[in-house]
């Protein structure tokens, strides 16, 4: 309900009216704003403000002998957004410049991955092999919600691939609509659910685009108005999704959002050892041969690596680690934290 913007333009028309011509003027202003409550009445008409200015602009009409037909004062320029410091209007849609402004430094950043069987590297770098068959949180919090869908990777098989994402960008005020992304197996669209490319109509809309890496392969979606970037990618028989954001934002949940891959890891009951694997010497050797070309340091990347092309007896799980720690390079905060080793 907008009648207070009514209110405001029709004293500021009124505040300094004089002279002989003051009545042509004020009976201007009042058929002012009568139009302007007339453009509010669908969203206020269970505000009492908007009941009282409707019935007070009838009073006024009649004591000044208005007419309800004739000229209307015209709309009084609006002031141009308060700059401070070079804060502009659409600013509280990046991320960064509004932190920056509000703290006088940068957002600190954090990032996760789940990868290949699927493989959790969390935001406080613990790094787990899951089971979890099913749906399951990956971030639940306040602008966020990513659920990851798996299943078998093989028929029989304990291990598990993730085969469906849902990522779903929450509502926020004047920045943009709430937006879907889902993937699935060989359908990894270019667009939300709704065929947009961006947040919407709201004045910060552009502060969520979604673009296209590698057709049917790697997507790549930016929220600048939540400072998070999120890659979503399909190799071979499985997807993968890796994110950047800031702090603050995913550490806006409450204690019922505790259940979150990307916060805790998976639960206890759900990790395998990925030495589980691996008894057959030769397939192991065939495997650490090809996670090589493409993983030279021996790290949990390439762990991962061997673990799923010895489960899974798809070399093309190689590329599947190998895209999460391309993702890290870029995402990752601290460079020195790249490279986990257990």
């Amino acid at each position: 309900c907008k009648i207070l913007r009514c209110n405001s333009e029709y004293v500021a028309a009124t505040l300094n009216l004089r002279g002989s011509q003051r009545n042509v003027a004020y009976c201007s202003a009042l058929r002012s704003y009568s139009h302007c409550t007339r453009r509010t009445a669908r969203t206020c008409r269970g505000d009492l403000a908007y009941h009282s200015a409707v019935h007070g602009i009838e009073d006024l009409m009649i004591q000044n002998n208005c007419s309800k037909e004739g000229p209307t004062s015209a709309p009084r320029p609006r002031p141009p957004a308060p700059n401070h410091q070079g804060l502009e209007a659409l600013d509280v849609c990046n991320y960064e410049k509004s932190f920056l402004h509000k703290h006088g430094r940068s957002p600190r950043y954090q990032h996760c991955a789940a990868f290949g069987d699927p493989h959790i590297r969390t935001f406080q770098h613990d790094f787990h092999t899951c089971r979890v068959e099913g749906s399951w949180p990956l971030l639940d919090n306040d602008y966020l919600f990513v659920q990851a869908t798996s299943s078998p990777v093989a028929k029989g098989s304990n291990a598990t691939v993730t085969s469906k994402l849902t990522i779903i960008f929450k509502n926020m005020k004047e920045c943009i609509d709430q937006k879907v992304y889902q993937a699935e197996l060989d359908n990894l669209p270019a667009a939300f659910e709704d065929g947009s490319v961006n947040g919407g109509e709201r004045p910060g809309g552009s502060s969520l685009v979604i673009r296209e890496r590698s057709p049917g392969r790697h997507v790549e979606i930016q929220a600048d108005y939540i400072g998070t970037t999120i890659a979503v990618r399909q190799d071979g028989r499985q997807l993968s999704f890796s994110i950047r954001a800031a702090e603050e934002v995913i550490q806006a949940f409450s204690e019922e959002q505790d259940l979150q891959l990307c916060v805790g890891g998976c639960p206890r009951s759900q990790r395998i050892s990925r030495s589980e694997c691996c008894r057959g010497r030769a397939a192991v050797e065939v495997a650490r041969a090809l996670c090589r070309e493409l993983l030279p340091v021996e790290d949990v990347y390439f762990q991962s690596c061997v673990f799923d092309v010895v489960t899974s007896g798809d070399a093309n799980f190689t590329r599947a680690a190998h895209g999460a720690l391309e993702d890290a390079k870029v995402f990752l905060p601290n460079s020195e934290k790249l490279h986990i080793f257990q």
